[in-house]
């Protein structure tokens, strides 16, 4: 992906002001990462890294759950780490940075926790950039995320095949893909979770993601024509118009 297609995904959820009302199963996988991290055993004041902070989501769970410690906590879109900020106020153990989380992590961090809820699926290689975030982690730290799998969006990819219409939305990992990253660091197995989102129809489902900045194409897609897209709907909404998340919940650690 190259820099111009990293800006525009960063503009786009800029601009997604609608993002706390839309953004359903975000919250709902925030809070369950949130629960996963609420239960490791972490130092007193233990060194944070969030990657992909949003609106703040994960960051205000895990404070509701009292962790508390250094946080560095980024976002690669300026406008959602203002708001991000808005939300939580600034404290002496409390920063906010704008980030690349995949590229631009600093190797000597020296973090006891790196964390990030549906940031990861925007990465170019997930092998790569996990292996950067546990690089940056202090002996014994945690890296624990959630991302979306290729299962993600099934029922739309399925009402572009049926109609022989390539999809423009992003194409996520396999979880097999996921899971056989850096197998000799995990700690826990992949989880994955289910999430099924209900929607009116094509047009509110294509609405919903550009409220919460997700409707960036995937590289070199060329749009389709009005008509392909209003046949691409028609199948969309007559086999019920609902979408469903693949969550896979990854947990690393850099050994002592």
């Amino acid at each position: 992906m190259s820099m111009v297609e990293r800006g525009r995904i960063g503009a786009a959820f800029g601009q997604a002001r609608d993002y706390d009302r839309h953004a359903r199963v975000q919250r709902k996988v925030a809070e369950a990462l949130a629960d996963r991290i609420a239960a490791l055993t972490l130092p007193q004041r233990p060194r944070i890294l969030e990657i992909g902070c949003g609106t703040g989501f994960l960051t205000q769970a895990m404070m509701d759950r009292g962790i508390d410690g250094d946080w560095l906590i980024t976002d690669i879109a300026p406008a959602m780490v203002e708001r991000c900020r808005e939300r939580l106020g600034e404290g002496p153990d409390r920063r906010f940075a704008v980030l690349d989380g995949e590229y631009d992590i600093p190797a000597d961090g020296g973090f006891d926790l790196i964390c990030s809820s549906l940031a990861m699926q925007w990465f170019d290689h997930h092998a790569e950039g996990l292996s950067r975030m546990l690089d940056a982690l202090a002996q014994g730290g945690h890296c624990l995320f959630a991302t979306l799998g290729q299962g993600t969006f099934a029922e739309w990819q399925a009402a572009h095949e049926a109609e022989g219409l390539p999809v423009g939305t992003r194409q996520f990992p396999p979880v097999a893909e996921l899971g056989a990253a850096l197998p000799d660091r995990q700690a826990g197995p992949v989880e994955i979770e289910h999430h099924v989102e209900h929607h009116a129809s094509a047009i509110d489902f294509l609405r919903a993601l550009k409220a919460i900045g997700a409707r960036t194409p995937s590289t070199g897609h060329a749009p389709l024509s009005a008509a392909q897209m209003r046949r691409v709907m028609a199948h969309f909404d007559a086999s019920g118009p609902a979408v469903t998340y693949e969550v896979v919940f990854g947990h690393y650690q850099r050994p002592e």
